[in-house]
């Protein structure tokens, strides 16, 4: 099962997120193989981290909540909260499946947070080239849809924004996001 995890940092955290780094880093060796996609998110400025996103396929949400709440920047209270939710895969692909490469062009985090009847189920096509991963947030269970989390690339927040259908959303965030883990 797949799943998509936010943590969000605490202001002033900072100086314990490049502390832990390396930590972090190993944390998430360890779920190398079942990764779909990782990174930090950015404040406007692009410079200061904001959260930190992972999607990855675990076997239940008891062990997705084991991963979010384990990692070592939670454990020492950089975040100041966590989104776990199923998720679904439509791309089919991970982060380093992207056609277009791990640099180039600006990146974004777009979550729509669901109300009422689900919206954006399939991948759209005229965006297709720029999506890094795109899928409905989910219930446990998987039947409630909650909303919709979208990493692409774009030429600004706003042309970002516009991959999920507006009205249909209680609020759509935008994120500047980058790829994740160790260069190799």
């Amino acid at each position: 099962m797949e799943y998509f995890c936010y943590h969000r940092d605490r202001p002033g955290s900072l100086a314990l997120r490049d502390e832990l780094l390396e930590e972090h880093w190993s944390y998430m060796d360890r779920y190398a193989a079942q990764m779909i996609a990782r990174g930090p998110t950015f404040a406007a400025d692009g410079d200061t981290p904001t959260g930190s996103v992972h999607i990855v396929d675990l076997p239940d949400a008891a062990a997705a909540r084991a991963f979010a709440f384990d990692e070592p920047n939670y454990q020492a209270g950089a975040y100041r909260d966590v989104m776990v939710r199923r998720w679904r895969n439509l791309l089919g692909r991970t982060m380093w499946q992207f056609p277009g490469g791990r640099h180039g062009g600006n990146r974004y985090l777009v979550l729509g947070l669901g109300e009422g009847q689900a919206a954006d189920l399939t991948v759209p096509a005229d965006r297709d080239q720029d999506l890094i991963a795109y899928g409905p947030l989910l219930s446990d269970d998987g039947t409630l849809w909650l909303g919709t989390a979208v990493l692409l690339r774009a030429t600004d927040p706003d042309t970002a924004r516009t991959v999920l259908t507006p009205d249909r959303y209680a609020d759509i965030e935008v994120h500047d996001w980058q790829f994740g883990g160790r260069e190799e």
